[in-house]
């Protein structure tokens, strides 16, 4: 016997506004970021996460894949950024040395040094768009928020894709 199609569960009032309240709030921070690395420091805020990360890297490397995923971008985007990267002289790629199909990005120093530079006004900009309006209360549920959100969307990604339902014929 076949399953039935359940109802989905319509979000109510509260979790309607939340949601777009939340939408707002991440596509206004994120336009904001966005504005503040391309007027201070001359790049978007894609170059910048990928300078970021690899600051971060040890030995300032990450496998593209890695750096993708960590950034939550296609290989593709991620690829077509690290080309610009590299014309800038900000990042350099590497053989893998364990999987001839893998490349590994590497952080220059000109790029550490462009990171370092961009970081005190993208953290002030971080600051005055989300943390200087909020509690510390309401930081530490945020985190907490967030974080139950993160176990769950990981979770589920871990769920094997099924085919859809067919109706006899």
């Amino acid at each position: 016997m076949l399953a039935a199609m359940s109802e989905p569960r319509w979000l109510n009032d509260d979790e309607q506004r939340s949601w777009r309240a939340l939408r707002e709030m991440l596509t206004r921070l994120d336009d904001a970021l966005d504005h503040q690395l391309q007027r201070d420091s001359g790049m978007p805020i894609a170059y910048y996460m990928v300078l970021a990360m690899l600051s971060e890297a040890p030995g300032r490397s990450l496998r593209m894949s890695r750096l993708a995923s960590v950034n939550g971008y296609s290989l593709s985007r991620l690829s077509h950024a690290v080309t610009r990267l590299e014309e800038k002289g900000w990042v350099r790629r590497e053989d893998c040395p364990t999987d001839r199909r893998g490349a590994i990005a590497v952080l220059t120093d000109a790029g550490n040094e462009v990171v370092v530079a961009a970081a005190p006004g993208h953290v002030g900009a971080i600051r005055r768009g989300l943390f200087d309006v909020l509690t510390a209360e309401e930081v530490a549920s945020l985190g907490a928020i967030c974080a139950k959100a993160v176990a769950a969307l990981k979770e589920a990604s871990r769920e094997p894709v099924r085919a859809p339902v067919r109706q006899p014929a």
